[in-house]
């Protein structure tokens, strides 16, 4: 993809964030402006789905006639939707608005008429609470009847998965912002993606069968919906299966979402720590690729960490633990106990995994780790302006299992 089309993408992508955070504007007094995203957020999930089903929406209700009375429906009405989700409510935003007596029972009734993965996806948002406040304040009638506008519309045919996921980090970002929190958190830009996919695929096997992709924090899978459009750019009959686990209800909700819509297993989108509560413990990757927090500590995680640390080699943290108050090498040591024995990792850090610690200590230990056993291919550093409220260096690592081992050499770390 030209750096041209790129710029021309991510333009329309602001301009629709734009348009739905503009909803903001009927939220004013009812909810303060950190408050907007918890209203935002879920709506724009909701119209993602809402636009995506509404070309079958029929056949799903046909079909719903026919099979309610078994006890196992979800494969027929998945396959009339034609998404691993579905919706056999009889309402539509449409229909909702044209009755705006009834409008919060209505509106309960569509989104309990979602499957069972949809709903966990909205569960993560607390949307209930959220709904009651819309109603007490009058603004649930005027907030369906925006996002049902022209400018509202998020359907597959016109907006793709990779765009309507920059569309959710936009979204996220502003909400992040407008609650005091560092957006540079929550947001990659697609630039830095589109370079660390670049750098993991230069030396891949294209006639491969199948790839499996994971991301351990996963924000709203952006990076794994950049890493699948790229290998497929390359060979369009590769199979990409993506994996990734969040910790951040919101963002875990839209990443689960997004991959519904791409038509990928939603089960390989997880919830929890990933430091303390691994989702995908003996799984192993093909490529890795993650942009984790930079400098949050691990106090959280200690108890958990420590144990894993104990397992020694049947554990993550093996050869050592950094200083309780960065976390960002653990993320390195998972990264790396995820690989297949040729597989590959990008991740994000900034300077404190190169330089923090004495010789001797946890950090220089895991140094020591990742160069004895010659799995540093190379660094990048970034310009210090590519990430959001921050300007400091970062970096990308990339790890390469299938590198020759080149001995056990002592490193003055």
């Amino acid at each position: 993809m030209s750096n041209n089309k790129i710029s021309d993408v991510g333009i329309n992508i602001a301009e629709k964030a734009t348009v739905i955070w503009n909803v903001a504007d009927m939220l004013r007094g009812p909810f303060k402006p950190h408050e907007y995203g918890l209203v935002i957020l879920p709506m724009t999930v909701v119209k993602r789905f809402h636009d995506c089903l509404l070309p079958t929406h029929d056949n799903v209700l046909a079909q719903y006639e026919k099979v309610k009375h078994l006890a196992v429906i979800d494969g027929f009405l998945t396959r009339a939707s034609g998404y691993q989700f579905y919706n056999t409510s009889k309402f539509t935003f449409e229909t909702l608005l044209a009755d705006p007596d009834n409008i919060e029972t209505n509106f309960r009734d569509y989104l309990a008429g979602f499957s069972a993965n949809a709903q966990d996806v909205l569960s993560k948002f607390d949307f209930d609470n959220v709904i009651k406040r819309m109603v007490e304040s009058n603004t649930l009638y005027l907030i369906i009847k925006e996002f049902n506008s022209e400018k509202g519309y998020l359907g597959a045919d016109k907006i793709s998965a990779v765009d309507c996921g920059y569309i959710f980090e936009d979204l996220v970002r502003r909400f992040s912002e407008s609650f005091g929190e560092e957006a540079g958190a929550h947001f990659t830009s697609r630039d830095i993606i589109y370079l660390m996919t670049d750098l993991l695929l230069a030396d891949a096997n294209l006639d491969a069968g199948g790839m499996t992709v994971y991301d351990m924090t996963m924000g709203t899978s952006q990076m794994l919906s950049c890493m699948e459009e790229r290998i497929h750019d390359l060979n369009s009959d590769i199979e990409v299966t993506c994996f990734g686990q969040e910790f951040n209800p919101s963002t875990y909700a839209i990443a689960k979402a997004d991959m519904m819509i791409r038509g990928g297993d939603p089960n390989n989108m997880r919830f929890g720590d990933t430091l303390s509560d691994d989702q995908f413990e003996g799984f192993t990757f093909d490529y890795c690729i993650s942009n984790p927090p930079f400098g949050i500590d691990w106090k959280r995680e200690q108890k958990k960490v420590e144990e894993e640390a104990a397992r020694g080699e049947q554990g993550r943290f093996a050869p050592g633990l950094p200083k309780i108050s960065d976390g960002q090498q653990l993320f390195v040591l998972n990264g790396l106990s995820k690989l297949a024995p040729n597989g590959k990792m990008a991740i994000i850090q900034n300077g404190s995994p190169l330089f923090s610690g004495d010789a001797g200590s946890g950090s220089s230990e895991i140094r020591r780790y990742i160069l004895e056993n010659d799995w540093l291919d190379c660094i990048v550093q970034l310009s210090t302006d590519m990430f959001m409220n921050t300007g400091i260096s970062t970096y990308i690592w990339i790890c390469s299992k299938n590198n020759r081992h080149i001995g056990k050499e002592k490193y003055s770390l």
